[in-house]
């Protein structure tokens, strides 16, 4: 969270304001005026050829000027030349060549003169020049033989352009060429080798030379490099060597500098220009530079490296950066150092420069022209163009070398004077008019303005003026006091008023006074100071995961007179707010944050007159960047170091590493994890295995989430080798009775350690201890055949590849298959343990006639009937397991009150043996289930119905229907009562106690072993039980007895009252408030009444009665509904109408015969109305 400070341009324009301020001060135009030059040509002009030529001149003047041009110092007839023509009302020349033509002939020196009666202004001399982009000179270039680790310059000599173009080289395939501290591009073009290693020949290298004007590229013939080497394979593991140099074969050498030659220099720039010194040395390791000035330190403002520390840059140098410097080029076997000696030269530069001089008739005045340089710059006086010494004398004009004075000056003297200061680097030319005038003073402003500040700032009241002579000017507040200058204001040459920090009581109206021996003028400015506009709760700085919501706070404070506008910006950039963004008044919203959110955000408030801005940043946490670089070192046989360059964190340390590996014989394709390494590092050695050709990837991992995947590394494949090891899950198992399958998990690549992986598959039974049968396998099964039933079996299996075998491997005891039991339990004895339980005994089978593995013994039963005649059972089979060599066991979940029968069987892995004999058994009564369809009904607050449905099982004989309930009001509850039912009854009505409580019933179902599961519900709960609950039983308190006796008795007799009106056949005017008017036959328009006594059992006019006798009314008909706002009349719970005026027109209706005026006590209002 930041509060910004205010802009540098801010600053800036302030302190540019001051200048002019302090400026000369302008003559209006509609006064006659010599030329001022206003715009022109730079001095060295350079055009691109293929367009027209336009060098600029404008100026300005009363009367406006006329303008002739030298070329070369000679007249330029512009009639005489058909491409050349002149802009209207200007200077600018304009070269047109869509006919023809070639711009060099146009080549030259130019000037423009701006001419009317009161003088001449001159424009600097423009040199024009045609850009040039020459062809590279054609040559076919020789193959460069160097040995490795020597020093090499290819050097690029581009042709000669204009401006000079830009160099970068690069392959002949337009790949560019990788630099470095060993390798890279000096200022003059040329590409340096520090030292030579056999992989710079892998490329070749051209330069190529970038136009600026004709945006081409010209690239020369490219360099082939030939590297002599003692190491001829370019081995990747020696790139990262520790001693890579030594390590090939390549000598070290002291370092020796390739650019500049020898150990001094100088070197000449002028001021203001940037100074770019550069040292560029050879040697083995290659050398490290560092530079030093002799006597100080480096301006550390203005110095920068470049080139990997080879070049150094001093900006806008001035004289203080003259000196001796010098560059120190290190390795380990030795040092040198290079001295430049920098003098710092100058084109003239203004210390004074001269200004136009107003006078009035008979004042004194003097021009200055001071200038600057190194050499010494000289100054020549030119008035209207031509040198001082050739015009005609005037005695009151007195040349005092850089100054001319004049004294008592008449309008003889007006005329334009230039001032020409120059040395060997350059030149400066100023041009300054006299001008004589007799003029009062005038105000060149609007009148009355209104100028509006903000408060505590600085601000300036301007009040241009112009007078001659001079008028001088006073300032003062609200039409009296004195003149305002000092302390807190400040008046400008330009009559400028500035008050350096507003305060409240600033505000007034500012009148400036303009005054010399002609007259006097004044002028007006209302000053208005506003608040100013506070950021007063700013943004702050904040951390955020990737998906997750964040709001930027900025709450404003402002002046309300002033339109306040809130804006945000990101990274300096004006935000766009797109549909993840919400922007409101005082915050900004960004849903779903991802990392391209990440940034410094911005808020700004500004008004009319200001800005308030406050900055917070906003650091997005999100997955790793993918790790780069792969780079596989230290080659073994069983083992690799690899190392990668991480990628960006994005803000959240990376915890973990996870190398992967992939290879093309078994799996090609598919990933494995190798490894895991600590976020620390980023260089591994891997273990390997014989025979696998490796690629590798490095996954990251932070609090985030995963990176993706690196690039792949190069491949690398290990030597082979027997195996190590045998496949495990080692299986022999039957699939038929007469064989027996022997299965393996097969080796994985890792495993594999050699072509050719198979498998030595040996059997033998394992009771005899024949001899082993074996067969080579190339799957991961083998079948074997015609084998007893069931029999053990010791099995081996053992891996060999093309290297030789693995180890001895392990034996493992395998069966063949199994066949169905041959026998059935014997002895099965049956105990009842409860209505839904049983107790199983049993005698177990011979070993010999399960004829496999005993699995389990297995009892089948079905519900055969029930006790209960009427009742229908399911008779389908049930099963319950008894696992292991087991005599005896629990079969539970029967149904009470029924006949069963049961056999049981032996099973093995092939299925069921012969069952035994069936036996039956009866379970004992039971408790019933819970009734079915137990329903409770209200038909009235008096009685309450429950009906219920017979258990679906009734487990027994029925003795009856035992009822409990229990009323209960919010929190209290009532005595418990208890009901018994005969069996046959399903039905029963109580009477409730009160109309308020509300009761809980449980129904349970009774046989003679007692009460089944109980069924629940509850009474359903009164309309009003929401009001009873929160008003505590408010029916029973005694002052709501009687309000409610007092509605009632309001309501009647209102009744009365309608009922004595209706027979009475009252009258009510209506006419002045209907809508549609009667029409000239009715006869109760006498009156203006209606006379309803006769129309009891019709419809009121302007109604229509509908099919159903629904009496509905016109929409033109007039009553209370009209002028209500919708919803139909309704009293409150305390009987008070609330539905004024609010009766639906589609609602009010009569059925039947009655009237259509239902007696109602909204009528009865209505009537009494």
């Amino acid at each position: 969270m930041a509060r910004q400070q205010p802009s540098p341009w801010v600053h800036t324009a302030f302190l540019f304001c001051l200048l002019s301020l302090s400026g000369a001060i302008e003559i209006p135009m509609d006064l006659s005026q010599p030329p001022t030059i206003t715009k022109q040509s730079v001095k060295d002009h350079i055009v691109d050829p293929r367009d027209n030529i336009l060098i600029e001149c404008e100026a300005k003047g009363n009367p406006a000027p006329s303008f002739h041009w030298t070329r070369n110092s000679r007249f330029f007839n512009i009639a005489k030349d058909p491409r050349v023509s002149m802009r209207r009302r200007s200077g600018t020349l304009v070269i047109d060549f869509r006919s023809g033509g070639r711009p060099e002939e146009y080549e030259g020196e130019y000037q423009c003169f701006a001419r009317n009666k009161f003088g001449t202004a001159l424009s600097n001399r423009i040199r024009l020049q045609v850009s040039k982009s020459p062809l590279w000179p054609k040559e076919n270039l020789d193959p460069v033989v160097v040995q490795e680790g020597a020093p090499l310059t290819l050097q690029c000599n581009p042709p000669p352009g204009l401006p000079s173009p830009v160099i970068f080289w690069m392959s002949s395939s337009m790949e560019p060429i990788t630099q470095d501290k060993r390798v890279s591009q000096g200022h003059n073009g040329d590409l340096y080798f520090s030292n030579v290693m056999l992989q710079d020949m892998q490329t070749d290298y051209s330069c190529n030379a970038r136009f600026h004007f004709t945006h081409t590229i010209q690239q020369k013939n490219p360099f082939n490099l030939k590297v002599l080497t003692n190491h001829p394979y370019n081995d990747s593991s020696l790139r990262n060597h520790p001693d890579m140099y030594s390590a090939r074969g390549v000598a070290e050498r002291t370092p020796s500098f390739m650019y500049p030659q020898g150990t001094a220099s100088s070197q000449m720039v002028l001021r203001g220009m940037d100074l770019l010194l550069e040292c560029i040395a050879s040697g083995v390791p290659t050398p490290d530079i560092a530079w030093y000035k002799k006597g100080g330190d480096l301006p550390s403002d203005k110095a920068k490296f470049e080139n990997f520390n080879k070049a150094l840059r001093i900006t806008n140098v001035s004289e203080e950066d003259s000196g001796e410097y010098f560059c120190l080029a290190s390795n380990k076997m030795g040092s040198i150092r290079h001295t430049i000696s920098v003098r710092v030269k100058a084109a003239p530069y203004w210390l004074d420069e001269p200004k136009n001089l107003i006078l009035a008739p008979g004042e004194d005045g003097r021009l200055v022209c001071r200038a600057n340089g190194n050499p010494k710059p000289t100054v020549q006086w030119m008035v209207n163009g031509e040198p001082l010494q050739s015009a005609p004398p005037n005695p009151n004009r007195e040349v005092a070398g850089d100054t001319i004075i004049f004294r008592d000056t008449q309008i003889s003297s007006r005329a334009v004077y230039q001032c020409n200061t120059s040395n060997e680097h350059g030149y400066l030319l100023a041009n300054a008019f006299v001008s004589v005038l007799d003029v009062p003073p005038r105000m060149l402003s609007p009148r009355n303005q209104l100028i509006r500040v903000i408060l505590y700032n600085r601000t300036r009241l301007d009040c241009p003026f112009f007078g001659s002579p001079i008028p001088t000017l006073r300032w003062f507040k609200n039409g009296q006091g004195s003149n305002l200058d000092g302390g807190n204001y400040h008046v400008y040459e330009n009559g400028s008023l500035e008050i350096k920090m507003i305060r409240k009581e600033d505000q007034g109206i500012y009148t400036c006074v303009a005054t010399n021996i002609l007259g006097k003028a004044e002028n007006q400015v209302r000053l208005e100071v506003k608040d100013p506009t506070r950021i007063y709760r700013m943004p702050e700085d904040q951390v955020a995961k990737r998906g997750t919501t964040v709001q930027l706070e900025c709450r404003v404070k402002h002046d309300p007179s002033l339109k306040l506008t809130v804006s945000w910006l990101k990274d300096d950039e004006p935000l766009y707010i797109g549909n993840r963004m919400k922007k409101e008044e005082d915050s900004l919203t960004i849903f779903g944050v991802a990392e391209r959110d990440q940034g410094s955000y911005m808020c700004v408030a500004s008004t009319e007159l200001d800005q308030d801005l406050a900055k917070a940043y906003l650091t997005v946490l999100g997955r790793p960047e993918r790790p780069r670089d792969l780079e596989l070192t230290d080659l073994a046989e069983r083992s690799v170091r690899l190392t990668w360059i991480p990628g960006d964190d994005n803000n959240s340390p990376i915890t973990d590493y996870v190398v992967q590996f992939e290879e093309d014989q078994f799996q090609p394709g598919v990933w494995h994890d190798h490894s895991k390494f600590p976020g620390s590092v980023n260089s591994a050695v891997l273990q390997l295995s014989p025979y696998v050709n490796y690629q590798f990837r490095v996954i990251a991992i932070n609090e985030v989430g995963s990176s993706h995947p690196s690039l792949p590394s190069e491949r690398y494949r290990t030597s082979g080798a027997p195996p190590e090891s045998n496949p495990s899950d080692v299986k022999g198992e039957g699939t038929r009775k007469n064989n027996m399958e022997i299965t393996w998990t097969p080796m994985n690549a890792t495993s594999a350690f050699g072509p050719n992986l198979r498998y030595i598959v040996k059997w033998r039974r394992r009771e005899t201890r024949e001899t082993w049968n074996n067969v080579t396998v190339w799957g991961s099964r083998y079948v074997v055949g015609q084998t007893p039933v069931y029999v053990p079996y010791e099995i081996r299996v053992q891996a060999e590849n093309d290297f030789g075998k693995g180890p001895e491997p392990g034996t493992v005891i395998g069966y063949s298959g199994e066949d169905y039991p041959r026998a059935a339990p014997t002895d099965v004895k049956i105990r009842v343990l409860n209505s839904t339980a049983i107790s199983l005994q049993w005698n177990r089978v011979y070993p010999d006639t399960v004829q496999g593995q005993l699995r389990e013994y297995r009892a089948y039963y079905w519900r055969e009937s029930s006790l209960l005649k009427s009742l229908w059972v399911s008779q389908k089979r049930q099963q319950a397991s008894f696992p292991g060599d087991r005599l005896r066991g629990v079969v539970s979940r029967l149904f009470p009150y029924s006949n069963y029968k049961l056999e049981m069987v032996v099973v093995n892995g092939r299925g069921d043996g012969p069952r035994s004999e069936t036996k039956a058994f009866t379970t004992p009564e039971g408790v019933p289930s819970a009734p079915r369809r137990f329903r409770v009904r209200q038909p009235n607050l008096e009685t309450i119905n429950l009906e219920w449905d017979h258990p679906e099982h009734p487990n027994g004989i029925l003795t009856g229907y035992t009822l409990k309930y229990v009323a209960f009001n919010g929190t209290k509850v009532g005595k418990q009562i208890v009901e018994n039912f005969s069996p046959n009854q399903t039905k029963f009505t109580m009477q409730r106690a009160d109309p308020v409580s509300r009761y809980r019933f449980s129904l349970s179902a009774r046989t003679q072993v007692g009460s089944g599961e109980a069924v629940t519900e509850e009474s359903p709960a009164p309309p009003n039980e929401a009001y009873t609950n929160n008003q505590a039983d408010i029916a029973t308190q005694g002052w709501f007895i009687g309000l409610m006796c007092a509605v009632a008795l309001l309501v009647l007799i209102l009744l009365i009252v309608c009922f004595i009106k209706r027979s009475r056949g009252g009258k009510y005017p209506v006419r002045e408030k209907k809508d549609v008017p009667l029409g000239p036959e009715d006869p109760k328009e006498e009156d203006g009444s209606f006379d309803y006594s006769d129309e009891d059992n019709k419809p009121l006019q302007g109604s229509q009665t509908s099919l159903d006798g629904t009496i509905k009314q016109q929409e033109s008909d007039d009553s209370l509904v009209d002028y209500g706002e919708g919803g139909e009349g309704q009293f409150n719970e305390d009987g008070s109408f609330i539905g004024q005026y609010t009766v639906k027109k589609d609602k009010e209706e009569t059925e039947g015969n009655e009237s259509s005026e239902a007696t109602s006590p909204v009528n009865a209002i209505y009537s009494l109305a």
